[in-house]
């Protein structure tokens, strides 16, 4: 544009060649005068200021743009430490991991067998004797004393579960057995015209009935199968006729013989369970904790009025005893081929394809 006018001003004011700079009226000689040379005007004619600046050199004005260097094309430098602002990536990789079933797997397994081995050497042969020896009706009125005794246990656990029908019915057990029963050596409450079934109940169960979980398995010697729960449950009943009675529950004379007939008269009772759990059965411990397991969660689903079974419960054996094999009872697990001893089959944890987080922070 300058260049365009700069020609037009040329071609219309005539030029004198002369080479004395312009001295404008009262003006001071600047000092960069002689760095720029001025083409001369005749001294008659006014100066104009687009002549002026159409005699300037053209001087091209370029804006100057801040350059942003550009890293050159490859591989990133390695051990480069980050900048300020750089932001850096964190690659996470995670999974799912669903919860263990039997945590406790290998020590309650060591345990059943070390169990087992004395069950086979000394207990089960001294319970077989016990139910071979001993007259039934002698062994029935032990059973029928001893859990007599634990109709105040029922009736409070009744009671904390808010079944004040089911407590009355107990307290009606407990005096009709404890009188005419001959202190509870005849179940008459069962018969006519009472009609009030034996039904079990504990602690254990109260905290089932309200949702408190299993917690861990545990297969402990000389009390067998068991859980968290059910250990707290039954050291809470067993101090209830000592704590609330005193003697003869605190005596020895009556705690060791009670004990020691209760566990010959539990032994007797369930040995054709035991030996189909223990004997008949590929997967002897699986079996033993699958029925443990799914007759305590009947139990509490009884109490809530879910399904209909044995009142008894866990205090009797069961109706109809069939050989128990892991495949029905354990996920997992499956029955051998050939004739060796099957052990279940532990599935892995569900684990997701590697899932990639990136998280960044500055």
């Amino acid at each position: 544009m300058l260049a365009m006018m700069s020609a037009m001003l040329l071609t219309a004011v005539p030029v004198h060649s002369t080479s004395a700079p312009i001295a404008l009226p009262g003006a001071t000689p600047s000092p960069f005068a002689g760095d720029f040379p001025v083409p001369p005007m005749p001294t008659s004619m006014a100066v104009s200021p687009l002549a002026l600046v159409a005699a300037l050199p053209a001087v091209a004005f370029v804006p100057q743009v801040p350059t942003q260097s550009i890293p050159p094309v490859g591989p990133a430098p390695l051990n480069t430490p980050s900048t300020d602002h750089a932001l850096q990536t964190d690659i996470i990789v995670t999974g799912r991991k669903e919860p263990a079933g039997d945590p406790l797997r290998a020590v309650n397994a060591e345990s059943f067998a070390v169990t087992q081995k004395v069950d086979d050497a000394v207990i089960g042969p001294v319970a077989r004797t016990y139910k071979k020896t001993v007259p039934s009706p002698i062994r029935r009125g032990i059973h029928n004393f001893l859990y007599n005794l634990r109709e105040p246990i029922v009736f409070l656990n009744f009671l904390l579960q808010f079944k004040p029908g089911k407590a009355a019915e107990t307290v009606g057990r407990f005096a009709i057995n404890s009188t005419i029963g001959a202190v509870g050596v005849l179940d008459m409450a069962k018969r006519k015209p009472f009609h009030l079934p034996r039904r079990s109940n504990g602690f254990a169960n109260t905290l089932g009935y309200y949702g408190v979980k299993n917690g861990p398995f545990l297969f402990l010697p000389l009390v067998g199968p068991t859980t968290i729960r059910d250990l707290l449950g039954g050291a809470v009943d067993r101090l209830i006729l000592p704590i609330g009675v005193g003697k003869p529950f605190t005596s020895a004379t009556y705690t060791i013989p009670a004990g020691i007939l209760g566990a010959l008269d539990h032994r007797s009772e369930f040995d054709e369970t035991l030996k189909d759990l223990h004997d008949n059965s590929p997967d002897p411990y699986g079996a033993t904790r699958a029925f443990y397991l799914n007759r305590r969660q009947a139990e509490i689903d009884h109490l809530h009025g879910r399904v209909e079974g044995d009142p008894a419960g866990m205090s009797g054996p069961p109706p109809s005893v069939v050989p128990f094999v892991p495949s029905d009872l354990e996920p997992g697990a499956v029955p051998p081929t050939d004739g060796a001893a099957a052990t279940p089959v532990v599935e892995a944890p569900v684990v997701d394809a590697p899932a990639v987080h990136a998280t960044t922070r500055p």
